[in-house]
């Protein structure tokens, strides 16, 4: 039987209130976010670059219809988009219809000449790019089109992944387990506890013929490994959850990198990071999002 996926699609009158909005639904669950810019005078939109554009327009994001009425999504939905006084569209998508949305609106990423992110029908990055990982673009998280994907590889490319072991917490699309591999790390564990993620993120770690990754579902609680770098591109809700195990994870005098985060959360989890012995390193910052890195 194929799985059929809710789309909520919504017009945003400024760039900050959609970050705001995608942070909110990001926590909701949502994934898949296509963002189109509208033209003055249009209001069917048009797509957007690599880049988040500035201004008013349009957005489409997806969940799973199945997730999406065991969680009870919808009243969360309706108080979210109230506040910002804004409507939303509600549709059904079988998955066979799937793929085609989502690679027609899914645009090559290249973080300048370090890494690039294709699906296999893109051409050659030109001029070449260091790292290339192709993937198969699903509704999973982490493309490398929003900012807290793209700036956590910025804070990769600084790091020493030589002989590293890494481990991948909230993987979505496997792209980072993939760059750690890339960069030189012996052993990736990547967890996520979404199925589909756990799916997607296995089609593209054999897509880039990996042989040091592995990836189960989220069990922080039973892993008895400690990691030298722990990668943490969720969102600050998670994170809060999580941050004893992601600390137990995290191997004495390890790197911390945690992404998912609004710029003006930095100042709180520099603080929740402190209560546990890591300490702060360095924050990268991209379009009113943040990734941060510490170590201990």
């Amino acid at each position: 039987m194929s799985k059929e996926y809710i789309e909520i699609a919504f017009d945003f009158s400024n760039q900050d209130q959609y970050e705001l909005l995608v942070a909110e639904l990001v926590e909701l669950g949502f994934e898949g976010f296509n963002e189109e810019e509208l033209e003055e005078g249009r209001n069917d939109g048009v797509a957007l670059s690599n880049r988040l554009g500035i201004g008013a327009g349009h957005c489409k994001t997806f969940m799973l219809k199945d997730k999406y009425e065991a969680e009870q999504v919808q009243n969360e939905l309706d108080i979210i988009f109230n506040q910002y006084n804004l409507t939303y569209y509600k549709s059904v998508i079988k998955e066979e219809n799937w793929n085609a949305i989502w690679e027609s609106n899914f645009d090559p990423v290249r973080v300048g000449d370090f890494v690039g992110i294709r699906a296999h029908f893109h051409a050659d990055f030109e001029p070449a790019v260091t790292h290339d990982i192709k993937i198969t673009p699903k509704m999973s998280f982490g493309t490398g089109h929003h900012p807290t994907t793209f700036s956590v590889m910025q804070l990769m490319q600084k790091l020493d992944f030589i002989d590293k072991t890494v481990y991948d917490f909230g993987t979505g699309t496997g792209i980072l387990a993939i760059l750690a591999e890339k960069l030189g790390a012996k052993k990736v564990l990547a967890v996520d506890n979404d199925d589909w993620c756990i799916e997607n993120a296995l089609e593209n770690i054999l897509n880039n013929a990996s042989k040091v990754i592995t990836i189960e579902k989220v069990a922080s609680a039973l892993q008895k490994d400690q990691y030298d770098i722990v990668l943490a591109n969720v969102n600050r809700h998670i994170i809060e959850s999580n941050m004893d195990e992601l600390t137990q994870i995290g191997k004495p005098g390890g790197i911390l990198v945690l992404s998912g985060l609004l710029i003006e959360d930095q100042s709180d989890m520099i603080g929740l990071a402190a209560s546990k012995a890591w300490i702060f390193q360095e924050a990268q910052p991209l379009d009113g999002w943040v990734s941060l890195r510490f170590s201990r």
